[in-house]
């Protein structure tokens, strides 16, 4: 896994001594990993193989090939240290010839990969010694793949990052286009272009152009090829604001780029006097006077250049169709636009409910991919732009607006299923399968249509888990816009038909007044959650069941206020139940108060720390409670619930803490300070900031168990997940196999599961990732392979739909409903919606 560096260091400690240096840490053996996952799938376009049927995506050091009929991976290719930045799948010559399984792919580290996913395996690796972030080979067609002694020379143009070069006040020219020779495995000729940063190179369908954008202009190169050696030749194109994204025309000399503010330009008969043989007009034509070349900038080699604007924010995806009679752009506003490019019309694909990075055509003429910003690629039919699978990932960090008012998106943990619920962007909340890599289901917390990330005025901020996982809670907040407007909900969800499933049972308004909440928690053994407040009070909720006399029907589960509670007047900024639930901790502030929660009777109050304290929770069975307080003066303690007295504690900035379930072990995932950062000697990288230690306590002894150094750790989490023995490897001996794991998820929600008691170098198979789908998907049959498959009956659904239109008697319900970008301004909208709210009278004729 890329960027993990988790090893003990240094030796044993004899006193519990602050840990701001960490220099005093110790291990348990050698770090033994057993599982990973949460990578991203839209870091890199995918690639679809030659017949359409696999989907080649980028994940992390690996590629995993997913079959596009099922959405289901098959296998991955392994051979890249670090991050893979792109794949190119080797087509086949013709539609009749055998279906190659051959894809080039490019990484970070520095090769350049030649494999055959059908096996999997590497046939050839490439090393060009600089990190590759982009790569495009123009003939990938020219490289015998079998059967011939003498290869030709096969040429790739890749954009690397030049790490040697030093960087003066930030504007030394890192990125570089260089021309590689792949079948010779060295550079050939000079620098073709040099920039601030690293760019992503587009190419042609054809093979004939390649470009980048560079801030303000593109750069475009046309490859001659002339026998086994390939020269290029470059121009410019200008324009007045910063590009991000371009593509190319397949069959025509037409270039569309993107900019930053939402316009689409398109340039047509780029190059006509540059990319000439003899230097003059293409084709007898000449080239137009100045005064006709409309929308073209000063001395551009181009016949006209147009602008198209729709989207309201940056562009980042363009592409043209295969028969190059439309362009397909998107953005920010989760919108697949599709433009005729003769006439500019357009259609829309909406709601699609992410911003939109890649788009990627198939050598099936019927299939394309969408790649959004929540870890999500859809594979779409090409006619009717109607989504036919998705793959989804773990979702992404979410990007709260700069008003959030110190309002985090936390994650929590189902220990005993093995999943993560994580707040998403699009108001829900995904559940996904730490053991499997997999996302399980979604619960929609908000019925709201996707928002830019400027413009989301509701945040999940709270949500908590019982202990069997079978009732789920939220909390909801509208962001207040200068202090006026905001709203928060806390609701309740039953369990629905499978894990991770969850209906609505109880939504409640403001529960704790205009204040926002600061925990919610679960009770361990009964249907009873604590909600603590910055307002000064905490609530005890029950489920309640309200039978309907006058029908008798089947009772109606709710949850109500079974009492307050509050502690001189002090904000109740965390809370917890013990692991029997007798005892309710809540903290006031800097103090801890302990209450009975049956009869809600304040039974004491212990200590005071040094801030506020922002987590509490109970260390399994025993006696000990944790708390954690974050700022300026953060601090780890562990109080004593037998003595109501401190028993020992460390100023380190925790950014997270779990405890074992029924042992009396925690973990705790720090923060490493700016003076903290230093070398690590072992594997020569430099700590950064954001980057972290796990330590493993025995809650008795402040002499740490066992320490691991992880990367990302800003805004990740740790947790004991329970070992289920069937999904370990039989070959695994019972007496060897863990009881329970430990999971590290990072602030990039990537994840690594490991045994934090294991003392051995031996790695850990697990059962649940050893079933993939099939490489040859199967033929039909019974009825389908006589008859072939029946023709489909439209639903109920799309009958209803395409029924004519009639007014309702109640305007209201509908006229908030439809796509973002059709409905009406709200100036419209108010003055039918006020219309009405009102009671129309009867007049003095009537």
């Amino acid at each position: 896994m890329g960027g993990w560096n988790l090893s003990g260091d240094g030796d044993g400690i004899s006193s519990p001594a602050p840990l701001p240096s960490l220099k005093y840490m110790v291990r348990n053996g050698s770090f033994r990993a057993m599982l990973t996952g949460g990578k991203s799938f839209v870091s890199s376009p995918p690639a679809f193989s030659s017949d359409g049927k696999r989907l080649l995506v980028c994940t992390g050091n690996t590629v995993s090939v997913f079959c596009t009929k099922t959405g289901i991976q098959i296998t991955e290719l392994k051979g890249h240290t670090t991050s893979v930045t792109s794949v190119i799948v080797v087509p086949s010559s013709t539609p009749a010839s055998k279906v190659l399984c051959y894809c080039w792919t490019s990484s970070l580290d520095g090769t350049i990969c030649y494999w055959d996913f059908s096996l999997p395996e590497l046939v050839r690796k490439v090393d060009v010694h600089l990190p590759v972030f982009s790569m495009i080979i123009p003939n990938v067609l020219g490289i015998a793949v079998e059967g011939k002694k003498k290869q030709p020379n096969l040429f790739a143009f890749i954009s690397v990052k030049d790490t040697t070069r030093p960087d003066v006040l930030n504007k030394a020219l890192h990125g570089k286009i260089l021309k590689c020779n792949l079948t010779k495995s060295s550079q050939a000729g000079g620098v073709l272009s040099e920039t601030r940063h690293p760019e992503f190179i587009t190419g042609s369908i054809s093979g004939e152009y390649f470009g980048i954008r560079n801030k303000r202009k593109i750069h475009v190169w046309k490859i001659n090829a002339n026998g086994s050696k390939y020269d290029v030749k470059k121009i410019k194109l200008h324009h007045t604001k910063n590009l991000s994204v371009l593509a190319f025309h397949p069959t025509q000399r037409i270039i569309a780029a993107g900019d930053v503010t939402g316009r689409i330009l398109i340039w047509r008969g780029f190059g006509n006097k540059s990319f000439s043989e003899n230097g003059g007009p293409v084709n007898g034509k000449a080239v137009k006077i100045e005064e006709e070349r409309a929308g073209v900038r000063g001395d551009d080699d181009a016949e006209s250049c147009s602008t198209w604007h729709w989207h309201p924010a940056e562009v980042k995806v363009l592409f043209f169709s295969s028969d190059g009679a439309y362009l397909y752009s998107g953005g920010k506003e989760g919108v697949l636009v599709v433009w005729q490019l003769d006439t500019g019309n357009k259609k829309f694909l909406p709601r699609i409910g992410a911003p939109l990075l890649y788009f990627v055509d198939s050598p099936d003429p019927t299939l394309c991919s969408i790649s959004c910003a929540d870890n999500q690629i859809h594979l779409l039919k090409t006619s009717s732009m109607e989504i036919l699978k998705s793959i989804s990932g773990i979702k992404l960090p979410c990007s709260l607006p700069a008003i959030n008012d110190g309002l985090r998106c936390g994650f929590f943990f189902d220990c005993a299923a093995g999943l993560v619920a994580i707040p998403t962007e699009a108001y829900s909340v995904q559940f996904y399968s730490l053991l499997e890599d997999r996302e399980v289901s979604q619960v929609q917390i908000c019925e709201r249509n996707h928002q830019a990330p400027d413009d989301v005025t509701i945040v999940v901020t709270l949500l908590a888990l019982s202990e069997d996982g079978l009732k789920l809670s939220t909390v909801d907040t509208k962001l207040s816009e200068e202090g006026i407007g905001g709203l928060v909900c806390l609701k309740f969800w039953d369990y629905g038909s499978r894990r991770g499933q969850f209906t609505l049972s109880t939504i409640i308004y403001e529960p704790h007044s205009d204040a926002r909440i600061s925990a919610i928690a679960f009770h361990p053994i009964c249907d009873m959650v604590v909600s603590s407040s910055y307002s000064g009070d905490f609530k005890i909720w029950v489920r309640s069941v309200n039978m309907q006399q006058k029908d008798r029907e089947s009772s109606k589960p709710g949850w109500r206020c079974h009492s307050v509670g509050s502690y001189k007047r002090k904000s109740m900024t965390a809370a917890a139940f013990s692991a029997d639930g007798s005892v309710l901790a809540v903290a006031a502030e800097t103090v801890i108060t302990l209450w009975d929660p049956e009869q809600n009777v304040f039974v004491a109050v212990i200590g005071e720390t040094t801030s506020c304290i922002e987590t509490l929770s109970f260390v399994g069975k025993s006696e000990y409670l944790l708390a954690v307080s974050r700022g300026s003066k953060a601090q780890l303690s562990v109080w004593s619930m037998s003595k109501l007295s401190i028993s020992w504690s460390y100023q380190l900035l925790a950014e997270a803490v779990t405890c074992s379930r029924d042992g009396s072990r925690f973990a705790v995932l720090v923060l490493l300070p700016e003076s903290g950062r230093r070398m690590n000697r072992s594997e020569k990288t430099t700590i950064q900031v954001g980057d972290g230690v796990i330590v493993l306590f025995n809650v008795e002894d402040p002499v740490p168990v066992a320490t691991w150094s992880v990367k990302k750790a800003k805004g990740g989490g740790i947790s004991f997940l329970q070992a289920d023995p069937s999904l370990i490897d039989e070959n695994f001996s019972d007496e060897k196999s863990p009881s329970e794991m430990l999971v590290y998820l990072s602030g990039d929600h990537e994840y690594i599961l490991f045994d934090p008691y294991s003392k051995e170098d031996s790695t850990i198979s697990w059962n649940c990732r050893k079933s993939r789908a099939p490489l040859e998907e199967t033929g039909n049959s019974g009825y389908a392979a006589i008859y072939a498959e029946l023709p489909e009956i439209p639903s109920e659904r799309h009958q209803i739909e395409s029924a004519p239109y009639l007014p309702s008697e109640k305007p209201w319900e509908t006229i908030f409903s439809g796509s973002s970008h059709v409905l009406p301004p709200l100036t419209k909208l108010c003055s039918v919606f006020l219309e009405s709210l009102l009671e129309k009278l009867p007049t003095a004729q009537d």
